[in-house]
């Protein structure tokens, strides 16, 4: 008997015997062959069938064994798909489906937990800081913070030293408070992988904000009568002193705080060249304030983050009547006495759109879209299906919720809470509760309870390094002399930071001796310097 081929299964049955005879049909014994697997099948013949069927085992209908396969296949693909839906929560269509079609990077399973943020003032800074300290909070990072003496900031405008950091914040994985840039320093502190990132601000908006925000604390601003930009602006080496306290805010703040120098003559275009250069050696992104949410598109994409990762809520803004009307000629002249956070800005906002560009920029739309919107449920989960209406500071009840007012002549608006929010529990609209009030939380506040959790955390971790160290019978236990403070290039300070100034710096953590079990001694930093 010829092989034969079967048309529905592409089996083929060789030297099959008859081995009996039925009324009904001709039945024997073959074997089926699919590429390399066989198996022993019992053919059947019926009588009124010219050919003979090929029959799996058990003698289960060729059709029905051919459904049985695709019906398993349809319960896996629907297994699978509700495990994903489960594993990802409501967030799964909102948030990741459409990347498959965009070239945004999707988040991966290890996010990326070191990150060098540097705080610039005047930039939305403080909204990114609150994004950052709740990210640490929600996967147990440690945040590098500063020693009482520096208040909420790294001693600024001194330049980052690795002593301003709390040793009860230690080893750090993020940070984020103000402080002039100090690469070296930084990579002692910081994990090798850590990804730095900043924020700038358009000049001439950031500079009306700095003229308003420290009017009582620059000179080079106190100087000028009836506290007119104008006035400034018209003659500022009238008023600017470049060694005076406080001077950083008067001129080319973002070069400073970046670590360069404020009164590089702007007409070396070497200079400035070269700062970029630098910049963008080493920050993997540097966002723009008036791109906010395109911006957090690219940082979500570095860090492999989620989108609740990257819900936000306005912080430190003034009120309308806190700000002044830039007349038409205001911006230029701006822009020519900050020459160099001019070229700064320029370059980085022209970079940052040729990397959206490069993302697509129909898929970054989406994006931002995707991020408003979680960022919309959040919202009305925390305010009862509202939004978020702001209230000046003197308003706002709770002093945990209080923005910090630099002078009489600058409100800061905050938020207040639905009283059924601030119970225990969920939100009104289901949102944690805890989400809720860290999310209105000003910067003065949350750095003050993070440094609290973490005391705790570093205390009972290491247990036996708050023993006193005993001394031996009849001798007198030594006490080692006040240290001084170091040489510093401030002249004053404020009564408010004064207060923090006076303070017992905490004790430096203990290194293990190398040849002596000598122990160094712990220089406190400067006076701390004005809220921003």
């Amino acid at each position: 008997m010829k092989p034969f081929q079967v048309p529905k299964f592409n089996f083929q049955i060789f030297n099959s015997d008859c081995i009996g005879l039925l009324p009904a049909c001709n039945a024997c014994q073959g074997t089926c062959f699919q590429g390399n697997l066989s198996q022993t099948v019992t053919c059947v013949k019926a009588k009124q069938s010219p050919l003979p069927v090929c029959c799996p085992p058990l003698s289960v209908p060729g059709e029905q064994w051919r459904m049985s396969h695709k019906k398993v296949f349809i319960v896996l693909l629907a297994v699978s798909s509700l495990s994903l839906l489960l594993h990802h929560g409501g967030h799964f269509w909102t948030m990741k489906a459409f990347n498959v079609t965009c070239s945004v990077t999707l988040p991966q399973p290890s996010k990326h937990t070191s990150v060098g943020f540097l705080k610039t003032h005047k930039t939305a800074s403080s909204t990114i800081q609150n994004m950052l300290f709740r990210f640490a909070e929600r996967h147990n990072l440690t945040v590098a913070l500063p020693v009482q003496a520096c208040d909420h900031q790294f001693c600024y405008p001194r330049p980052f030293s690795g002593r301003f950091v709390h040793p009860h914040t230690l080893p750090p994985n993020i940070i984020t408070s103000h402080m002039r840039f100090n690469l070296s320093q930084l990579r002692r502190l910081m994990p090798p992988d850590t990804l730095y990132v900043t924020i700038l601000r358009e000049p001439a908006a950031m500079f009306e904000s700095l003229f308003t925000y420290y009017s009582q604390h620059c000179g080079s601003f106190q100087r000028v009568p009836n506290g007119s930009l104008e006035a400034f602006l018209s003659n500022p080496w009238q008023y600017y002193r470049p060694h005076e306290e406080d001077s950083m805010y008067a001129r080319n703040t973002l070069t400073y705080d970046l670590g360069g120098e404020k009164d590089h003559v702007p007409s070396d275009t070497g200079y400035m060249r070269g700062f970029i250069a630098e910049v963008e050696r080493v920050f993997s992104l540097v966002m723009i304030a008036e791109h906010f949410d395109e911006s957090l598109v690219l940082l979500r994409s570095l860090l492999s983050w989620d989108l609740e990762d990257v819900v936000y809520l306005e912080l430190n803004m003034r009120t309308p009547t806190s700000k002044q009307n830039l007349s038409s000629e205001l911006p230029a002249l701006i822009r020519a006495w900050n020459a160099l956070d001019a070229r700064l800005y320029d370059h980085f906002n022209a970079s940052l759109w040729r990397r959206l560009e490069s993302l697509g920029l129909d898929c970054v739309a989406q994006e931002v879209t995707l991020l408003r919107q979680a960022r919309d449920r959040v919202l009305r989960g925390c305010f009862g299906g509202k939004p978020p209406q702001v209230r000046p500071a003197t308003q706002i009840k709770n002093k945990e919720f209080r923005p910090w007012l630099p002078s009489s002549k600058v409100d800061i608006v905050g938020y207040d809470l639905p009283l059924n929010a601030s119970q225990p529990g969920a939100a009104a609209g289901g949102t944690p509760q805890d989400l809720c009030l860290k999310l209105i939380m000003p910067e003065v506040q949350y750095s003050r309870q993070l440094l609290r959790t973490q005391s705790l955390r570093y205390r009972k971790n290491h247990p036996f390094r708050l023993k006193p160290r005993p001394h031996p019978p009849h001798v007198p236990s030594q006490t080692a002399s006040t240290p001084t403070l170091p040489p510093s290039t401030n002249h004053t300070s404020h009564s408010r930071e004064k207060s923090h100034s006076t303070r017992n710096p905490p004790p430096q953590s203990q290194q293990p001796p190398t040849q002596a079990p000598a122990r160094a001694v712990w220089t406190p930093p400067p006076p701390a310097r004005p809220k921003t």
